[in-house]
């Protein structure tokens, strides 16, 4: 590997070996009562959460959110990288994810993920984005992980 490639280079070119991504939680008190903090490991994100921001509308984050956040940040490097390898650069790629929490048979499940993106993208038809998101949503780490056990869906939109 040459030291002046750059990383999107050689996650094409060789296997890279990942450095192990962190994240913490406390909690403090009772399921419905108590409340807690959760931080990244490089601190890029730090919020509070609590029974009310996860099963109600309160204040704070939940884990949920943080799937979201999450899917949504792997999915539109997933997809802008599958976009510049078959020749279109995007300028932008825009996703939002929705996280369904149900509760089932087995208790509180995530039953499916809504994946929403919006590309700008010069040069490119319909047909071709379409299908280049597919296979970003095929092979993005965090839908690869969460595809077992959640729906995703897909719902692509080109920008003119």
């Amino acid at each position: 590997m040459g030291a002046g490639r750059s990383l999107a280079g050689r996650l094409s070119a060789s296997v890279l070996v990942m450095p192990i991504r962190t994240a913490s939680a406390q909690w403090q008190g009772n399921l419905t009562e108590g409340s807690g903090t959760v931080r990244t490991g490089k601190g890029g994100l730090s919020g509070k959460y609590s029974f009310k921001s996860r099963f109600e509308e309160g204040e704070g984050t939940n884990p949920e959110e943080l799937i979201a956040a999450a899917h949504s940040a792997c999915f539109s490097m997933a997809f802008s990288k599958a976009l510049a390898d078959a020749g279109s650069t995007p300028t932008s790629v825009e996703t939002t994810a929705k996280v369904h929490l149900d509760k089932t048979d087995t208790g509180m499940t995530v039953t499916r993920i809504d994946l929403e993106t919006v590309g700008q993208v010069p040069g490119i038809d319909d047909a071709e984005f379409q299908k280049l998101a597919e296979a970003a949503k095929a092979n993005c780490p965090i839908s690869r992980l969460l595809s077992p056990g959640a729906e995703i869906t897909l719902t692509a939109r080109l920008a003119s």
